[in-house]
């Protein structure tokens, strides 16, 4: 990097590579924060050298470095900076990944921070067409959403899902998301929501008639009639067990409004009635029998 009367530049491309040996002796010693100092000194040669992909990579490794020192909010963002200036080069699926290895760091410390990684590399994965990338992004978006209990959000990112799904016509996944949908919005104690959810679908082709479709209608008429045997019992369902943990803990919660007293039909009210009174006239009989004593 020094200069001289013979030398009038500094040799960052030379400069950069030095200091990515010395990162790597560094991290094989189990120095990282010597090893992280020497990536950001590599990453900064490579700027001075207009070397941005190779920037960002160096810029990556330093985070990689303060993830081995458990420092992940600074390692985390040291790789969103990778991330925005793979986008400058264009290269936006390197940023994508970047993103999203970003989240699987960050996931159990701030799921908040989390869901934000995988909503941007979403959207850097759906503005080059990468769809089915964009949905698993998406997708454990939703998930840390449901898990976190944000439910008004995990509702909206679950719709952005669906429609993905459908516009790519993966129509049993669709299905799949109005489950999910139905139930987010069942929590939120959105009755309307979730019946509108379920009407919308029709109109995807052959939802009207499958299974996911009767067992909807089944648990919303069970919600609705404030009955929660069979709420429970349609939560049960293989359909609603099997699917992704957030969502079939959604189920195996869902309470009822009103306390969930099943309502009772009147004929059934009377008979319960008559029995008691039944029941009543024959405990008299028998305290009658024994009322003037054993002998």
């Amino acid at each position: 990097l020094k200069t001289g009367f013979l030398k009038w530049k500094p040799d960052y491309d030379s400069a950069a590579t030095e200091y990515g040996k010395a990162a790597v002796a560094f991290k094989n010693a189990k120095q990282f924060d010597q090893a992280r100092e020497a990536c950001l000194r590599e990453a900064e040669a490579h700027e001075n050298n207009k070397a941005l992909f190779h920037a960002a990579k160096a810029y990556e490794q330093a985070g990689m470095m303060l993830k081995e020192m458990q420092r992940l909010p600074e390692a985390v963002q040291l790789i969103e900076k990778a991330s925005m200036m793979y986008l400058e080069n264009g290269t936006p699926d390197t940023a994508a990944i970047a993103l999203e290895r970003a989240g699987k760091l960050i996931e159990n410390v701030s799921p908040e921070k989390a869901v934000q990684l995988y909503q941007q590399a979403a959207s850097v994965f759906e503005n080059e067409e990468r769809l089915r990338q964009a949905l698993e992004m998406l997708g454990k978006a939703s998930r840390l959403l449901v898990r976190g209990r944000r439910l008004d959000e995990a509702a909206l990112s679950l719709q952005k899902e669906k429609s993905i799904y459908k516009e790519i016509e993966n129509y049993p996944t669709c299905y799949k998301k109005t489950i999910a949908q139905v139930l987010v919005h069942l929590h939120r104690n959105d009755y309307v929501a979730a019946e509108r959810c379920v009407r919308e679908s029709y109109s995807i082709p052959g939802f009207n008639g499958s299974e996911d479709c009767a067992a909807l209608e089944q648990l919303l008429e069970g919600y609705d009639q404030q009955d929660q045997d069979q709420v429970s019992e349609v939560c049960n369902l293989p359909l609603f067990k099997y699917m992704d943990n957030d969502y079939a803990k959604l189920g195996l919660t869902l309470v009822v409004p009103g306390g969930g007293i099943k309502k009772k039909s009147p004929n059934a009210a009377q008979d319960k009635a008559r029995g008691l009174a039944a029941g009543g006239s024959h405990a008299d009989e028998e305290e009658d029998e024994y009322s003037g004593g054993l002998c």
